[in-house]
């Protein structure tokens, strides 16, 4: 995670949002099930990578068109593909 955006993710707004984004998905990996497996969801993923410029419009940070509920490896798949990094957890480093 970036430096500017951890008081966000810590933030109790964003808490409440992906908690409840997750729940509206039953808790499952959106990419797996699209698939027909059935994966615990671990990560609420931003569509629109957050940045300093776009991490307080609300339209983007918590806007659940702009969400994604992600397997651990289907995190990890996505930030691989767009060269960020993810560690083993599906966190992603910077």
């Amino acid at each position: 995670m970036q430096s500017f955006a951890k008081d966000f993710y810590a933030s109790w707004v964003w808490i409440k949002c992906a908690r409840a984004y997750k729940k509206d998905k039953a808790g499952l990996c959106e990419r797996c099930l699209r698939k027909g497996l059935l994966v615990p969801g671990d990560e609420v993923h931003h569509k629109v990578k957050l940045t300093p410029e776009n991490i307080n419009n609300p339209s983007i940070a918590l806007n659940w068109d702009n969400l994604e509920l992600l397997c651990k490896d289907c995190h990890i798949k996505e930030h691989r593909q767009k060269r960020w990094r993810a560690d083993e957890e599906g966190h992603i480093t910077i």
